[in-house]
């Protein structure tokens, strides 16, 4: 079938999808957890098929990391569809709304935006997440995996749409795209009319691509560049163990710390015990002559380490001489994800939140709580870097756009 065909289905879905109300939706919801529990270990060989062929094809760790399934992350996969059903329906709700001057009713109300495309790399929980959360939505979903998770996402979405079927909503609200060549990019990039809007989650170069040469909206989710800066003012070992926590919690994710900045005054006490932490816990350190003058482990830094979103067990470091230079390094090199200050200075923390610019800037805390779930919002389709519509975690709220409606009672314009 071709993707022009898909995406027709998925417009047909999403007009039923509009219209369904919370019950049904919600019950569908729960109708594909509890499929994806029970099919477990069908899901388990389809991944270990694409965990083989990776490993064969020399697959980084961190790649392999994001596409590994276990009977663990299937079931909190499944437990974030049922955490999803729990939260308010966006669709209908009333964003604002008056009586104007003349008698009539204005009501601002959200509204699904119809099919939603998904571009993402080797992440088969993206699979679900994004079918759970456009379901929710009002949306039909596009997916296109990459063709590292073909086999792992065949096996999601067949579960997902026998699932979406039995709870009485049309099985093509979840689709799954062939990953087997690039024409279904090109294709589903150029299906403007039929696609309303296109979500890449991936790499630099994906996420360019799908700006620049797609004639269908996209909303652009960023590369995580994340920062950890520790103030003059901050508490050591608080900083050292958020640090810690920043790099290593996992290191595959896009809001994991690839760089760290230490103020000058506190450099000689903090670099020691970081240093040491970093070496302990097997993370590579990429720092600068004042860097390296703590430890002969240090491999020099490059203007390429500092820009590097390394999704490994690797590090930029760097020694500020105030927060200025802190935040002129981040805005050279960040990439406008999450940055976080460590510091006990109610100031330093207020400008460094006000001179950021940011997705997220976290005080005192890992920039691992970026992140749909720990803000509370359910699965994430996404964490955008842009400023338009929508930016930093997308849960539902944001799969949906606005419309208004005028009531009136035989009004007339003079």
């Amino acid at each position: 079938m071709s993707v022009t065909e898909q995406a027709r289905r998925a417009r047909e879905a999403a007009n039923t999808l509009a219209t369904a109300t919370r019950t049904r939706k919600d019950a569908a919801l729960h109708a594909m957890a509890d499929a994806l529990v029970a099919r477990t270990p069908e899901i388990l060989a389809a991944n270990e098929t694409d965990l083989a062929a990776g490993r064969d094809a020399g697959l980084t760790p961190a790649v392999l990391d994001r596409l590994a399934l276990s009977e663990q992350r299937v079931a909190g996969i499944a437990d974030a569809l049922r955490q999803m059903a729990g939260l308010p329906d966006p669709v209908g709700e009333v964003v604002r709304g008056s009586t104007l001057a003349n008698g009539l009713e204005l009501r601002q109300i959200r509204v699904p935006f119809g099919v939603v495309g998904i571009i993402y790399e080797a992440r088969p929980n993206v699979t679900v997440d994004a079918a759970g959360i456009c379901l929710k939505s009002g949306n039909a979903a596009l997916l296109r995996g990459s063709s590292s998770a073909a086999h792992s996402n065949a096996a999601l979405v067949a579960v997902l749409r026998d699932a979406v079927a039995g709870a009485g909503l049309p099985a093509d609200a979840v689709q799954l795209l062939d990953a087997s060549s690039r024409d279904s990019v090109k294709e589903l990039m150029r299906a403007r009319g039929l696609v309303d809007v296109l979500i890449p989650r991936g790499g630099a170069s994906l996420i360019r691509t799908v700006v620049e040469e797609s004639t269908v909206p996209v909303i652009e989710t960023g590369v995580g560049n994340c920062h950890v800066y520790v103030d003059a003012a901050a508490d050591l070992a608080k900083a050292v163990a958020i640090t810690l926590n920043a790099k290593t919690q996992r290191l595959s994710t896009c809001n994991t710390a690839e760089s760290l900045l230490v103020h000058a005054q506190i450099a000689d006490a903090f670099l020691p015990p970081m240093l040491a932490a970093f070496a302990e816990a097997g993370v590579t350190v990429h720092g600068d002559a004042r860097v390296a003058a703590h430890s002969d482990a240090v491999e020099p830094a490059t203007d390429e380490d500092f820009a590097t979103e390394y999704l490994s067990a690797d590090i930029s470091v760097a020694v500020v001489d105030s927060l200025d230079d802190a935040v002129a390094h981040i805005r050279r090199y960040g990439s406008g994800h999450t940055e976080a200050i460590v510091t006990d200075s109610a100031s330093a923390a207020r400008e460094f939140v006000a001179r950021v610019d940011s997705a997220a800037v976290m005080v005192n805390a890992s920039t691992r709580f970026t992140d749909g779930g720990e803000f509370g919002f359910g699965a994430e389709i996404g964490i955008s870097t842009q400023k338009l519509h929508a930016r930093g975690p997308m849960g539902l709220p944001e799969l949906t756009s606005t419309k208004y409606v005028v009531t009136g009672d035989g009004h007339l314009r003079n």
